[in-house]
């Protein structure tokens, strides 16, 4: 293509304009439509996007024209409304996750996607952080032999406001493991290359919002969960998610644990950490000292090639790269509106399993 993509933002709210700063750094594209009802966040994001045309409905910035992508950003309960029409074009798409709120939702948007031929992305952007992507390639060529436990850690601080506090409802977002925590959830598939078969969550909502009320309505979203994930191959995953735990310096830490040795990263130092259990762990005895981590290889993992940052170490530039590219070579989506349905299923399970108490079978969900 001579000339530089042309790019849509549907949603110009804090991620809208996340990724106006992405796709400006990324070079060979330029934003040339925002769509937004908001007339603030409009303005907001044209200062970033200097010429974008301005639009108040998706559906005329669609149908004018301007873009041959667009990136829908807008509050996870209008994802279905507005991938109904955008799928029914021939403009490359990329949706921010939580791919919908409803299970019946996603199942809407594949089928409307498999009516088209042009490129999809689902927006999944945690796997290409790179020191997580290090981890992921390292644990999938073996270096800790057969993986039988992956755990994920974020203790941070709480729900930033958005426009008209959409995302204090669990009735807007999906909830917290959906709205907050599928990327993770799908962190764990891809680790393992399979899906949960079960789901057992507990979690509530103890410190944040508890004095929120808008419109007369009691902000609901959790602020803390444990959610257990069972495997087929016998593997688990755990989450541990804390969000009035804003005290730690590494607040997002992966631990991937085999028969053979252990991987973790840790977030935002950008430290990956690996040792072997033949160094220590098969002959330690109790007071040794074996096990406080002597011999373990630790390493900050950088890519010099991120051109911005953003709020995700890179990990949404080198998504937006990925996109690009795939429009630029007609290749498939890396990721797919699959992973986003999965990814939502297990946050729907989740609070699910808090809501009644009990393991969730996840096809409970998915049928």
């Amino acid at each position: 293509m001579a000339r530089d993509l042309r790019y849509g933002v549907i949603g110009a709210g804090s991620m809208g304009r996340e990724h106006i700063e992405n796709i400006k750094a990324m070079g060979g594209a330029q934003v040339t439509a925002i769509s937004d009802p908001n007339i603030q966040s409009q303005a907001t994001a044209l200062a970033l996007a200097a010429g974008a045309k301005l639009f108040s409905d998706h559906r005329a910035l669609l149908e004018s024209g301007l873009v041959d992508a667009v990136v829908i950003a807008t509050p996870n309960d209008t994802h279905a409304a507005v991938l109904k029409d955008a799928l029914a074009t021939d403009i490359a798409v990329f949706v921010e996750k939580p791919l919908a709120t409803t299970i019946q939702d996603c199942k809407n948007i594949l089928e409307w996607d498999s009516r088209r031929n042009a490129l999809t992305w689902m927006g999944l952007e945690y796997r290409f952080m790179p020191p997580v992507n290090e981890l992921i390639q390292r644990a999938k060529t073996g270096d800790v032999g057969k993986i039988h436990q992956v755990s994920i850690r974020e203790h941070r601080e709480p729900f930033y406001p958005k426009v008209e506090n959409w995302n204090r409802f669990t009735q807007r977002t999906g909830g917290t493991l959906v709205e907050k925590c599928c990327h993770y959830f799908n962190l764990v598939d891809i680790i393992l290359s399979e899906h949960p078969v079960h789901v057992f969550a507990s979690g509530g909502q103890s410190v944040n919002h508890l004095n929120e009320k808008y419109d007369g309505k009691q902000a609901d979203m959790l602020d803390n969960a444990y959610v257990i994930l069972e495997y087929a191959s016998g593997a688990r995953g755990m989450l541990d998610l804390c969000m009035f735990g804003e005290g730690s310096y590494d607040k997002e830490i992966l631990t991937i644990v085999g028969d053979e040795g252990k991987l973790e990263s840790f977030l935002p130092s950008q430290n990956i950490r690996y040792s072997r259990r033949s160094d220590w762990g098969r002959k330690s005895t109790w007071g040794s000292g074996e096990g406080s981590g002597r011999g373990s290889e630790i390493k900050q993992v950088i890519d010099l090639s991120i051109k911005y940052l953003g709020h995700h170490y890179g990990a949404s530039y080198i998504e937006h790269v990925k996109f690009r590219d795939a429009i630029l070579n007609s290749t498939p989506a890396e990721v797919t509106l699959e992973d986003g349905v999965t990814s939502v299923a297990i946050g729907l399970a989740a609070h699910k399993s808090i809501d009644e108490g009990r393991v969730v079978a996840l096809s409970e969900i998915l049928t």
